[in-house]
C-alpha cells in the first residue's frame, strides 16, 4: 500500500513540474490587455528597431502566451533578421492562434518562399486564400511566386485580371498588366 501511495505522489509531482504553459492554471496568468498594448507598441518599433521590438515582443508573449498577433509580429521581427527557422515556428504558433486571419499562413508562405520552398511556399499561400478569399496581399505574393518561377497555376490569369484592377499600388497594377499581356497566363 505504501508503494502504491509513493507512485501517486511521484506522478503528482512530475505532472506539476512539466504542466507548462499549457497548464489550466496558467490561464489564470494570462494579460491579454497588456500583451495587445506591448504588441501594438512593437509593430511600430518593427521598422525601426527590430531589437527593441523583439524585447517588447517577448514581453507581450510573457503576459499572454496565446495572444496571437505577438507570435506573428515576432515572426516578422525574426524574417527581418533572416532567423527562417524561427520565424516559421512564429507564424506557426499564430496560425493555430487566429484560425481565420490569412496574415500568420501569408508570412509563413514568405519565409518558406525566402528558404527556396518554392512549392510549399504556393501551397501555404493558398492556405491563406482558404481562410480570406480575396486577400489582396496573399494574391500578390502568390501570383508572384508563380510567375517568377514560371509554375502554372489556373488560377493565375484571374490573380493578375484581380491585381490590374484592386493592385495595393500602381507598380503592383501595372506588373499584373504587363504579364496578363504575355497571353501565356490566358
Amino acid at each position: 500500500m505504501r508503494a502504491w501511495a509513493l507512485l501517486v505522489l511521484a506522478l503528482a509531482a512530475c505532472k506539476a513540474a512539466s504542466a507548462g504553459p499549457y497548464a489550466p492554471e496558467s490561464e489564470a496568468r494570462r494579460d491579454p490587455v497588456r500583451a495587445q498594448e506591448l504588441s501594438a507598441r512593437a509593430a511600430d518599433l518593427i521598422a525601426t528597431d527590430v531589437g527593441e521590438a523583439e524585447r517588447v515582443l517577448r514581453e507581450a508573449l510573457g503576459a499572454d502566451l496565446f495572444f496571437g498577433p505577438a507570435h506573428n509580429n515576432l515572426g516578422v521581427v525574426y524574417l527581418k533578421q533572416k532567423k527562417l527557422y524561427e520565424a516559421a515556428g512564429e507564424f506557426e504558433w499564430a496560425r493555430k492562434l487566429m484560425p481565420g486571419h490569412p496574415d500568420p499562413r501569408m508570412n509563413l508562405a514568405l519565409t518558406l518562399e525566402q528558404a527556396g520552398q518554392t512549392d510549399e511556399a504556393i501551397a501555404t499561400y493558398k492556405t491563406a486564400l482558404e481562410v480570406w478569399p480575396g486577400h489582396l496581399g496573399s494574391i500578390q505574393a502568390l501570383a508572384k511566386l508563380c510567375v517568377v518561377s514560371n509554375r502554372s497555376d489556373p488560377e493565375l490569369a484571374g490573380w493578375l485580371d484581380q491585381i490590374a484592377v484592386q493592385g495595393e499600388t500602381e507598380p503592383w497594377r501595372e506588373w499584373a498588366r504587363r504579364e496578363n499581356s504575355r497571353s501565356h497566363y490566358q
